[in-house]
């Protein structure tokens, strides 16, 4: 229950209504609450910042800030959806959950409401001498706090809604659940491979709805389990999609279903939290995009190649170091390993299949696996060899002509 409720806090803190929503309610508490503090004020300071002094600026702020918000608010929504255009709809929830243009518009909003509210309560006569002068600092910091943001967003649209940016996202969200995969596999349960299957006389765990599998609280799944004394086969893991009544998973044990059912959340869209092959499959969708005869676009292609190289490639790495020592956490919980050929199938398999008769794309694809085929992790080289040798296969039945086919095969020996 406890990672369900966290899952459900970051899901609404990434939400750009509840954050800026937030950041409103913070800023519209601390004007409400500032007269509080003005029996602590200096009679010098009260003389100095009068509402003379901060009521302008409070006006000015509070008639531009709107202004910027809802110029702001239509660019950011132009720039994704121009982004989920070029790249795949997929994308714009990523990019929807972009902390630099949250906490660019939750300033914005914020110093609106403190200055409107502030004006509000300065015309009521709620604001005596004192609080003038709390206000006046208050404002002085949200100045300060707007002139940052302000430098943070001209930086930032220089780059809003570029596939480059784009790629950036994708990459960066793609990257943690993999490097989960060398801390803590299999999210932290018992691989499928190290036990025994279930046996024929367990339950079925029926899913109550159609979806995706977006989330499993695996330390309550398996507190539960231990009070029950029984285990937990999961035949649906992360980013699975199951239909109302098909088996989420298989269970031996006196457990409740209903409280067993309630570690899977299950929605309309694959998510990133738990699923280490989404990102990937994200990537893969941009390259196939790319490779449309309306977009004809190899470069995009090719950078995709890479960064699929790149995260592969690492994970290799992580896999491969000495000083990795991964621990079962939850040992009632028996789930399957995300396997190198599922990840080298996921980022390179649909990519080859549309790229397969471009000798640009399929030559870039021969060498990063050629290259991915002397990984430190032999799980990774074996799968990288496999789809190299696909590779092979789809330029001989597709590159049509003979040089640049025997070409391609000389280069399928470089890296």
């Amino acid at each position: 229950m406890r990672e369900r409720v966290w899952l459900w806090i970051t899901r609404m803190w990434r939400r750009p209504g509840i954050r800026i929503s937030a950041f409103g309610l913070s800023a519209l508490l601390v004007a409400l609450f500032a007269p509080l503090l003005d029996r602590s004020l200096p009679h010098w300071m009260v003389e100095r910042f009068s509402r003379e002094a901060v009521l302008p600026i409070l006006n000015i702020l509070a008639s531009s800030m709107l202004a910027v918000t809802t110029f702001s608010l239509g660019i950011m929504v132009q720039a994704f959806r121009a982004a989920a255009g070029q790249a795949t709809p997929r994308v714009y929830r990523l990019l929807m959950q972009d902390m630099t243009t949250l906490n660019v518009m939750s300033v914005f909003v914020g110093a609106f409401l403190f200055s409107l509210v502030s004006i509000v309560m300065f015309r009521a006569g709620v604001y005596g001498a004192s609080a003038a002068v709390l206000i006046f600092g208050l404002t002085m910091l949200c100045i300060l706090l707007i002139v940052i943001a302000i430098l943070r967003w001209i930086a930032h649209l220089s780059q809003l809604g570029s596939l480059h940016h784009t790629l950036n996202v994708v990459e960066a969200s793609a990257t943690p659940p993999l490097e989960r995969l060398a801390t803590v596999p299999n999210l932290g349960a018992t691989p499928a491979d190290d036990a025994s299957r279930a046996p024929d006389d367990s339950k079925p765990l029926l899913a109550v709805t159609t979806g995706y599998v977006q989330f499993i609280s695996l330390s309550s799944l398996n507190d539960a389990l231990e009070k029950g004394d029984g285990t937990i086969w999961i035949v649906a893991p992360p980013g699975r999609w199951v239909n109302t009544g098909t088996p989420l998973a298989y269970f031996k044990g006196d457990c409740d279903t209903e409280t067993l059912i309630d570690n899977f959340t299950l929605g309309d869209e694959r998510t990133v939290e738990q699923d280490a092959r989404f990102g990937l499959v994200i990537l893969s969708e941009v390259a196939s995009r790319a490779l449309s005869p309306g977009v004809n676009d190899p470069g995009t292609a090719i950078d995709v190649i890479h960064r699929i190289e790149r995260i592969l490639w690492n994970l290799g790495r992580c896999m491969s170091d000495p000083d990795r020592a991964p621990q079962t956490l939850f040992d009632r919980v028996i789930i399957g390993t995300v396997s190198p050929a599922d990840l080298m199938q996921d980022g390179y398999a649909t990519l080859m299949q549309d790229g397969g008769d471009r000798f640009d794309v399929m030559a870039q694809v021969l060498k990063a696996t050629n290259r991915l085929s002397q990984s430190d992790w032999p799980e990774l080289a074996k799968a990288a060899l496999a789809i190299h040798e696909t590779a092979i296969g789809i330029i001989d039945r597709r590159i049509e002509d003979p040089k640049a086919a025997e070409t391609l095969r000389r280069k399928a020996k470089e890296t």
